[in-house]
């Protein structure tokens, strides 16, 4: 929580190319952006996360996404991640809260805000954000659930990463607007050009 408070900018890699995305990780974390997520739907995910761990050391925050089952929660602890980051509730939460390992669970309904804190996430993943109502979603959000740890993702452009945390998220959660292509083997200069506008507003 301390480093959401903080940094306040989560990037999100996707890559269909696992060299691409480990060197993406890399450039952002140079870029200032020091909360990565690694989904496991993108290429050789686990190995990506393991060159990350290796490289950047035993206390970077380096996450796992798209956090479905146990199973995941166990491949991806083991291959170096230290913050599970899932899109909804269920058995992938369950097992990672478990273990004491931080977890960033993906919640929409006032519902599952309920469900999701019985369940012992440490900040609610409000997704898709910009799908529902963007950050007119997260005012309405906040007013049964003042001060609660949102982090809005899915579809946050700089414009709308400031607007969100103007209302009181406690981060954003960035994927195509920051990363772009450069997973897939795209600019990194691009990307880091990209990461400087989003630290600026998140800073």
């Amino acid at each position: 929580m301390t480093a959401l408070r903080t940094r306040r900018l989560v990037a999100i890699v996707r890559g269909s190319d696992a060299e691409a995305s480990f060197r993406t990780v890399l450039a952002l974390v140079e870029s200032g952006v020091p909360l990565v997520e690694v989904s496991l739907s993108g290429a050789d995910a686990l190995g990506v996360l393991r060159r990350a761990r290796a490289e950047l050391g035993p206390d970077a925050w380096l996450g796992a996404g798209t956090v479905l089952t146990a199973d995941d929660a166990v491949r991806a602890a083991d291959a170096g991640a230290n913050l599970m980051v899932t899109p909804g509730l269920g058995p992938g939460v369950e097992h990672a809260v478990a273990a004491g390992l931080p977890v960033l669970a993906g919640v929409l309904t006032p519902t599952e805000v309920i469900a999701a804190e019985a369940a012992g996430a440490t900040a609610l993943k409000v997704f898709p954000a910009s799908a529902v109502g963007g950050p007119g979603y997260l005012k309405a959000l906040l007013g049964p659930f003042p001060g609660r740890s949102f982090v809005p993702v899915g579809g946050v452009d700089a414009a709308a990463a400031a607007r969100y945390l103007e209302l009181g998220a406690v981060a954003v959660g960035v994927g195509s607007p920051l990363v772009g292509d450069a997973a897939d083997g795209g600019d990194l200069n691009a990307l880091r050009q990209r990461a400087g506008r989003f630290v600026a507003v998140c800073g």
